[in-house]
């Protein structure tokens, strides 16, 4: 029997997690949701980029979302710039004894020691109250530095440091309100973003480093941040729009666990918008982009996941594997004890019948 499933949120994670909704004999698309006005009525569909009609209507409110029954809703809607917002819908979706697997709010990944108490109990307490389960994942945060990295630690025999990387080249990702609002991309370094305020960093990446701490069985002491910018010698365009001369072009940005005096787990994202930029920092193994994990220990361990995709670069493939974490975690947290879940108690996400013949 499919799992009846509605779904939130059309960007760049939604859209593709909307097509594998609708693509999949496991679930049985019940409703969208959009919050731009003129997707409201189009065909879910066309939202998702298919070119096929499903005969379901997106909808721009979640009382109709919740009208049509799912027992899971995929939550992309955009966390990043309006987290209290994301908070009351998942925590409304959870009281009303509705499953939420999605990639926002992220800091719901793992929240404890992160989260603030009230903030954290009510969540909690709605998914005691509508005995329903929460999963928040993608690939970093998400798969790319707690499900991976605690793959490769659990075949050591002792491990002394967990570093997490991203490598990538943004210039082709779209996502205006990401790369220009919250990265400041483009922006004087005289002016500091959204991700650059104090604790911010430590507040996005914090429960990657909290959940890698439990699964290894290390107390963190303090999380630090630090970062480091690049102005642009010239200008030129992207695809999220125009980076002037002196506007941020590249970004590096380092989130440590710390014991003691020691960053034990370490999460660096190095970020460029043009190749020839800071030739000095650390390439990606191949392309535009690429996750490496480096554990200093016996062995150790230097990894590379280099996603790739026959529809797009570097920066799609890895949207896609997002979507793809999402829409396969499903079954497992529809059925998980109420609560928050995470990677540390998920079984191991598979999904039968996932082999199909290239087109």
């Amino acid at each position: 029997m499919p799992i009846r499933v509605a779904h939130v949120g059309t960007g760049n994670v939604g859209r593709l997690a909307l097509s594998g909704l609708i693509g999949s004999p496991n679930y049985e698309l019940t409703g969208v949701c959009v919050s731009t006005p003129d997707k409201v009525g189009r065909d879910a569909g066309d939202l998702a980029g298919l070119g096929v009609a499903t005969g379901i209507a997106a909808v721009g409110d979640l009382d109709a979302l919740l009208a049509t029954e799912p027992e899971c809703v995929v939550y992309c809607a955009m966390g990043d710039t309006r987290l209290p917002g994301a908070m009351d819908d998942c925590r409304r979706l959870l009281t009303a004894g509705v499953n939420v697997v999605g990639s926002a709010p992220g800091i719901l990944q793992y929240p404890w020691q992160v989260l603030p108490t009230k903030y954290l109990s009510a969540v909690e307490d709605a998914a005691e109250q509508g005995k329903s389960s929460l999963f928040i994942t993608g690939v970093d945060p998400g798969f790319a530095n707690d499900l991976l990295p605690l793959a490769l630690a659990g075949t050591c025999q002792t491990v002394e440091q967990v570093r997490c990387m991203e490598i990538a080249d943004y210039a082709t990702y779209d996502g205006a309100t990401v790369m220009f609002d919250v990265m400041g991309f483009g922006k004087p370094l005289d002016e500091i973003p959204m991700l650059l305020q104090p604790g911010i960093l430590g507040l996005a990446w914090g429960p990657a480093i909290r959940q890698l701490a439990a699964g290894l069985g290390v107390t963190i002491d303090a999380i630090t941040e630090t970062y480091e910018r690049v102005p642009a010698p010239s200008a030129f365009d992207i695809a999220a729009g125009h980076i002037p001369a002196g506007g941020l072009a590249a970004l590096r940005f380092e989130v440590r666990g710390m014991v003691a005096d020691e960053a034990v787990i370490v999460i660096e994202h190095i970020t460029r918008l043009h190749e020839d930029l800071c030739p000095h920092w650390p390439r990606p193994a191949r392309g535009g982009g690429c996750y490496r994990i480096e554990i200093v220990g016996e062995p150790s361990y230097s990894v590379d996941i280099i996603p790739a995709s026959r529809h797009g670069d570097h920066n799609h493939a890895a949207i896609v594997a997002a979507a793809g974490r999402i829409v396969n975690s499903i079954p497992a947290v529809v059925a998980a004890p109420p609560g928050i879940r995470t990677t540390l108690d998920l079984p191991l996400v598979t999904r039968p019948g996932l082999f199909s013949t290239p087109s």
